[in-house]
């Protein structure tokens, strides 16, 4: 079973796919730590020196490379991936589940005001300026992540809720 978690930002991708990976004794990856890995730089170094063209173009290799693999997984999608090269044709094809944890714009707004300093996307603007860039990114990305096999709400669940409500729908 190959499991992919897409999502934006602070959607919880990587804590649900942690925590789900422990409990059905899978292997969890996170596509940003498999590129961090492979680059030998950060996301954010790697988009500064080499462009976001470089970094897609990584990212959609790398996403091909993980898929091809032929054990099971989790893996964690960065919040852009789905939104280019193709990325959601790429994960739907074959027998991959893939799941879009899919949370409002409000929940969202919360959670990243409380994370600012660790999300260089926004870590620049300020508290009333990240409403409008995150409905506008949800808005642009609502249709890439609308392509997954099955949407799970994640407003007002705790991560634990949301990997057990997922492990339940895919028993």
């Amino acid at each position: 079973m190959k499991i992919v978690l897409l999502g934006y930002m602070a959607s919880g991708k990587s804590s649900v796919g942690k925590k789900m990976a422990k409990s059905l004794a899978m292997n969890f990856i996170d596509l940003d730590a498999y590129i961090i890995d492979h680059e030998k730089m950060s996301i954010t170094t790697i988009f500064k020196t080499k462009g976001e063209v470089y970094f897609r173009l990584k990212e959609h290799q790398y996403l091909k490379e993980i898929l091809a693999k032929d054990h099971n997984f989790i893996l964690s999608l960065g919040g852009g991936t789905p939104c280019y090269a193709n990325n959601m044709e790429e994960v739907n094809k074959g027998d991959t589940i893939s799941v879009y944890l899919n949370g409002s714009t409000s929940t969202m707004i919360k959670r990243l005001i409380k994370k600012k300093a660790k999300r260089p996307l926004i870590a620049s603007l300020s508290a009333d300026q990240i409403p409008e860039f995150v409905a506008k990114h949800l808005f642009e990305r609502r249709f890439f992540y609308e392509k997954a096999k099955m949407t799970i709400k994640i407003d007002d669940k705790k991560k634990s809720e949301i990997a057990i409500e997922l492990e339940k729908l895919l028993k």
